[in-house]
């Protein structure tokens, strides 16, 4: 027995695997639908950046150091995300209120339209699905995956 568990660990070992299994599965729906949503915002966006996007969508104007900072991803990468995306015209750099020297990176009229009408979309499409859950469920299922997310 675990010592910080009162279950055998065959049954502890058991239910860490199957929820191994069906994390796997949720990644790789995930990437799909970030792919097809991803489309849909621009042909040619791909899921990377389609996620920078989201994040920009999030957090507004902001600067591209901070980016990084935020996201914990390499600058060159961030580098190579945000000029695809202005080159899809889906962000822009516009100058620092604070600061005329510095730049922020912002959605775009067209980026912000287009990301609105994926999410919502699909806002609906999980709606859609979650009618059919027990309000509970889902309360315990956000708090779970909130507390994985926070371990991870």
């Amino acid at each position: 027995m675990n010592s910080t568990h009162d279950e055998p660990a065959g049954d502890r070992e058991s239910a860490t695997r199957a929820l191994e299994r069906e994390l796997s599965v949720l990644f790789g729906r995930a990437r799909s639908i970030s792919l097809s949503l991803a489309a849909r915002v621009h042909p040619e966006l791909d899921a990377a950046c389609y996620a920078l996007l989201l994040h920009l969508g999030d957090i507004g104007p902001v600067r591209a150091a901070d980016v990084v900072e935020r996201t914990g991803l390499d600058k060159s990468t961030i580098s190579r995300q945000i000029a695809r995306l202005e080159e899809l015209e889906l962000v822009e750099r516009v100058a620092d209120p604070h600061d005329g020297r510095a730049r922020l990176v912002q959605l775009t009229d067209g980026g912000t339209e287009r990301l609105a009408t994926v999410r919502n979309d699909r806002r609906a499409r999980l709606h859609a699905i979650l009618d059919r859950w027990p309000t509970d469920e889902i309360t315990t299922f956000s708090a779970l995956l909130g507390k994985l997310n926070q371990d991870l």
